[in-house]
């Protein structure tokens, strides 16, 4: 593997880093006070994204959309990732769950290319095969109950692909996956408990009573929904672990610059050896985090991702993305805790990455019963 960037893809990294600094870092301040990007915001953002060829690049050209890879895909998150997540989500990066979309639903769903994917509840979390929200067939209908929470952007959603359980073969619950426009009956929204990262980036609540839709709506095959969510949660791990290494990133710049030109006891703190090695650490650990990101990156365009890799990559960058926040606000001392500079934002920022798409335990669980699967007898 050889990760030197062609003149293409390093044209992709400055157009995305030009337009992140341009576009989003100008509005950062006004979404951390008010915790909202204004619609008028969001649609001049995805307008120009969409100007610069940067809405829904991991698409199928044929669809409409950029057509990258996993690897350039990764490049442009990179980027992304180091702006508000409230803005950075509006230039929008289709759920790849979308491509199980067969017939209309191509037309109404995935060519609208409107994000929100529900799977998440109350009682279950992680154990997505726990989730009680349930979806009865009913002659040429599903009818659902139950409900869901943390589900991002769905106040701005127009449908949302939800996750519900079907049936039960082998002692354990089949999932399907269902399109369902939020002006259904029986479907109600509303926003959850305010969440102290990513202000701007909302997660909300939805309610099913008796919620009818028909069989058209099913997303993929009946009781094939659990395969569907696993080709989708390697993607928004690798998600996850690059926009991880891209914020990561921006907090050490910002870190250095502090650390050349703050003075203490006569000299740059930077001079310091314990602010000199964290910085070396913060440094080494992101490079390790992009090394191991890209690697996944790669694979996945070959075709060879594991759920391991996937699993390996969002660990580590979401856990190095912590360190170097934490390091980050220590060297800034004092003033970083203050809301005068974004460090305490990134800090918070950084909390939640270890818990979305799977905890750590999560990703640890993943990786070592990878490891002793082999050794069972």
């Amino acid at each position: 593997m050889h990760f030197e960037l062609s003149s293409e893809q390093q044209m992709l990294v400055e157009t995305v880093r030009r337009f992140v600094e341009n576009e989003l870092y100008p509005h950062e301040k006004m979404v951390e006070e008010t915790d909202d990007v204004p619609a008028d915001l969001a649609v001049e953002i995805r307008a120009k994204s969409k100007a610069l060829g940067l809405y829904a690049v991991n698409m199928p050209v044929e669809l409409g959309g950029g057509g990258l890879g996993s690897f350039d895909t990764t490049l442009m998150e990179r980027e992304l990732g180091r702006a508000s997540y409230g803005l950075q989500m509006m230039v929008a990066r289709p759920s790849n769950i979308l491509r199980g979309c067969t017939g209309s639903q191509i037309e109404d769903y995935l060519l609208p290319t409107i994000r929100g994917v529900a799977m998440t509840e109350p009682d279950a979390g992680s154990d997505v095969r726990s989730m009680r929200t349930f979806a009865r067939r009913d002659g040429s209908d599903f009818v659902i109950n139950g409900s869901k929470h943390f589900i991002s952007h769905a106040d701005v959603a127009d449908f949302v692909i939800l996750c519900a359980a079907t049936g039960e073969a082998g002692g354990k619950k089949t999932i399907s996956c269902f399109l369902v426009d939020f002006d259904t009956p029986g479907l109600t929204r509303r926003r959850g408990p305010k969440c102290v990262s990513h202000r701007g980036y909302h997660q909300c609540e939805l309610i099913f009573e008796d919620c009818r839709v028909p069989a058209s709506s099913l997303l993929g095959e009946l009781d094939k929904g659990f395969e569907l969510m696993g080709q989708w949660l390697g993607s928004t791990r690798l998600q996850v672990a690059t926009t991880s290494v891209g914020r990561g990133q921006r907090v050490l710049e910002m870190a250095t610059q502090w650390a050349a030109t703050r003075k203490q006891f006569g000299q740059a703190i930077g001079k310091f050896q314990g602010t000199g090695f964290k910085l070396a650490d913060m440094k080494t650990e992101l490079e390790a985090a992009e090394l191991l990101t890209f690697r996944a990156a790669w694979k996945d365009d070959q075709a060879m991702m594991t759920d391991t890799d996937a699993a390996m990559a969002k660990l580590f960058a979401s856990e190095a993305l912590a360190r170097v926040t934490d390091n980050a606000l220590q060297i800034f001392g004092g003033m970083g805790l203050m809301d005068e500079l974004p460090i305490e934002r990134f800090w918070r920022d950084a909390r939640v990455e270890r818990i979305w798409d799977g905890t750590s335990e999560i990703q640890r669980h993943i990786i070592s019963r990878a490891l002793l699967r082999p050794l069972e007898v």
